[in-house]
């Protein structure tokens, strides 16, 4: 006598099956919520991965360009304080020069005065020769041309160009050799000192102006990066919500898909209380 039973391997490869998806697809959300990001093979979304990643290039290079463009205005903010003391210097050099001008004071008293003027001078002077941004001297009258790289391709409309020609020392604006000890010299020295504070102004003007349009640039740079960060986001981010009642469904199908392969495992247990 012979006789035949169906096995149950169908439906135990079917389980295994679902069980190994449901297990994939629970590490993929599991993944997805750790690293913030939705897209971290190619595999997962080709176009959305190349198109991310693109972004993502983009991005870092508008970063970069912000900050040199706050490298920029750092250098053109510190000749101008260097200027902005010069002024300083030049308006009380006209203070004691009117003052040196009135038959109120004598001599002697004019003596004092120029002393006080001549040290300004060398002051003013070496103010000029001192200031600098690392190795760059920028109130000498160098002449050297920047390009400061402000934007992250390579096109001339990513590049700012700044010609340093600001030269403030003594000799350039015309108040070396001047003098207040006698009220002669107190007068000629009046035309020379407001010759140099509009020579001052017209460089600090240069330098304002170039400042301005930097500062201007890097809010731009500002809020491209914003939103070139929001449409890398949009494509390669995590979406939490989604990512979780994903996790949580497929955990379920991932019990149920246990349990199932269980039950079918346990079907030969029936069929050996058949034969018994």
């Amino acid at each position: 006598m012979s006789f035949r039973v169906n096995c149950n391997v169908i439906p135990t490869l079917t389980a295994q099956r679902f069980l190994a998806k449901a297990q994939r697809d629970t590490a993929k959300s599991l993944i997805a919520l750790s690293s913030g990001s939705r897209v971290t093979l190619a595999g997962d979304d080709a176009a959305g991965f190349a198109i991310s990643e693109s972004l993502r290039g983009q991005l870092s290079g508008l970063k970069q360009a912000k900050s040199n463009t706050g490298s920029a205005i750092s250098l053109i903010q510190t000749a101008e304080g260097g200027l902005s003391e010069q002024n300083n210097i030049l308006v009380r050099l006209r203070e004691l020069a009117v003052y040196a001008a009135s038959d109120t004071v004598g001599e002697e008293e004019r003596g004092f005065l120029d002393h006080e003027f001549q040290q300004l001078v060398a002051e003013f002077d070496r103010i000029a020769k001192s200031t600098r941004y690392g190795n760059k001297f920028l109130l000498t009258g160098t002449g050297e041309k920047f390009e400061f790289q402000v934007g992250p391709y390579k096109d001339s409309e990513n590049r700012i160009h700044f010609s340093l020609d600001a030269d403030s020392t003594s000799s350039a604006v015309g108040i070396d050799g001047l003098a207040v000890d006698d009220k002669g010299n107190a007068l000629d020295a009046l035309e020379s000192l407001d010759e140099a504070l509009t020579k001052v102004a017209g460089n600090r003007t240069a330098f304002g102006a170039m400042q301005s349009r930097l500062q201007f640039t890097a809010d731009t740079l500002g809020v491209q990066a914003e939103n070139i960060e929001a449409a890398r986001s949009q494509i390669a981010d995590t979406d939490v919500a989604e990512a979780v009642s994903i996790l949580a469904k497929n955990q379920i199908q991932q019990e149920a898909a246990v349990s199932v392969l269980a039950q079918a495992n346990n079907d030969h247990q029936r069929l050996l209380r058949l034969i018994g």
